[in-house]
């Protein structure tokens, strides 16, 4: 049973891809969580102030404000407690996507193209902490 949506998480998206932002959007809503969205890092940590969410899912590859700094920020403060998906499109090898996994507030890593089971999976595993049994 889903949650009603004024009560359900709060996932932030962050991306300048116009097009994957929507599709983040309507997979995170197809899995009952709310959405916001924000186009730049600049936008994103703003957002991240304001509405506190409960899930960032981070590009890294963004124009003047990436992905590093944003992550960078949010590790500060009442920040540090929000957990995030970094998601990216660029190839990242082994080593890289290692260390950005040792990231204090870094959950999970995702590589583009998204397969939308795969972020269901994760969306459903960090923000519902439940036996499915008690579903």
């Amino acid at each position: 049973m889903q949650e009603p949506l004024e009560t359900a998480k709060l996932v932030l998206i962050i991306d300048d891809d116009d097009s994957v932002r929507e599709l983040l959007t309507f997979l995170v809503k197809k899995e009952g969580f709310r959405a916001e969205s924000a186009m730049d890092g600049e936008d994103g940590f703003q957002k991240a102030e304001r509405l506190k969410p409960d899930l960032i899912l981070l590009d890294l590859m963004m124009p003047r404000y990436g992905g590093f700094e944003v992550l960078r920020q949010l590790q500060s403060g009442d920040l540090s407690r929000i957990p995030i998906v970094v998601v990216t499109g660029r190839y990242t090898d082994r080593t890289t996507a290692e260390m950005i996994r040792q990231e204090s507030n870094v959950v999970d890593f995702l590589e583009k193209p998204l397969k939308p089971n795969v972020l269901g999976a994760t969306l459903a595993r960090l923000l519902n902490p439940r036996t499915p049994e008690a579903a």
